[in-house]
This record gives structure tokens, sequence and C-alpha cells, in this order.
């Protein structure tokens, strides 16, 4: 019994942590890094990885859900667009024997921004679904799910830009240097 209420008790505890969990994510996100160069590869292996498979995701999901597949590819092409952007505005911090970064405090705001809010518009709508009822309408499509996955593409996207830019200055880094010796 003891085990059902932790169990129960834990979407709450979740739930009540979130500020905190953002503010965390927030921190963690605009710190200066060093660049690793294994880091770098496994991070854009994985965030293409993801992103495919959020594609695939978002295709099965529009057998149930018009305009998923698009809203999903529309949020992973502006996100992929605002990592661009983010990437122009990185502090970069080259020397001869470290790479260091430190992105954006807008950009990392923002991204956050969109995820808090997500989070806090499936609330929403949750609680209005369950409290109004579905009237008719299948249970998938009551929860907006083409603007959730535009939203989450968003993220995916800018990430997956982000990576890939990142590699790509590391290339570079890592040419001039071997010059330099």
């Amino acid at each position: 019994m003891p085990l059902l209420l932790v169990l129960l008790a834990l979407p709450l505890v979740v739930l009540a942590l979130m500020p905190l969990i953002l503010l965390q994510r927030y921190r963690a996100g605009t710190s200066r890094r060093l660049v690793r160069p294994w880091v770098v590869g496994l991070n854009t292996i994985l965030m293409v990885v993801s992103a495919a498979l959020f594609l695939m995701g978002a295709a099965v999901t529009a057998i149930w859900v018009e305009h998923a597949l698009a809203g999903a590819a529309a949020g992973l092409l502006a996100g992929a667009l605002l990592g661009f952007v983010g990437l122009a505005l990185t502090r970069w911090e080259p020397t001869p024997a470290t790479f260091h970064y430190t992105p954006n405090r807008w950009l990392v705001l923002i991204v956050t921004f969109a995820v808090s809010a997500r989070v806090l518009y499936g609330l929403w709508r949750s609680w209005t679904v369950v409290s109004d009822g579905i009237r008719g309408m299948p249970v998938v499509a009551a929860f907006g799910i083409p603007e959730s996955l535009a939203a989450g593409g968003l993220v995916i996207g800018y990430y997956v830009a982000y990576a890939f830019g990142l590699r790509r200055r590391l290339r570079t880094w890592q040419r001039r240097t071997v010059r330099l010796m």
C-alpha cells in the first residue's frame, strides 16, 4: 500500500518541483562549457536519431490526427532556424589548448519557456477535456496534438541544428590548432 501512495504522489511531486527543474535547466543551459569531441559526436548522432524517431511518431499519429506530421515538421524547421540563430549568438572561446562556448541566454530562455509553456498548456488542456467531457471527438484529437508536436519539434530542431553547428566549429578549431603545431 505505501508503494501505491508513492507512485500516486510522484507526479504531484514532479509538478511541485517544476519551477526548480526549469530554473536548473536554464542555469545549466547558459553555463560556459568545454567542447569535448566525443560528446559533440555522440550528441549529434543522438539528436539525429531523436529527430527521426520524432518524425516517425508524428507520422503514426497522423493516422488519427490530421496535420500531426505537418505540425512536427514545421516545429523542426522553426527550431533549426532558431538553432542557427543560436549558433550566431553563441560566445566562442577558442584557444590553442581548449575550446569553450557559452550559449546565448535569451535563446536558452526562449527554448526553456517553450517547453514550460507546452507543459502548462498540456495540463490546462487535460483539465478542460476531463471537466467538460470529450463531446464526441476522438480522445487523441482533444489534446491539441499538432501544436504539441510543433512545440516538441521546435526544441528538437534547435538542438539538432546546434549540435551540427557545434560539430562544424569544433572541426574548424581542430584544423587550426593542428596547423599551429
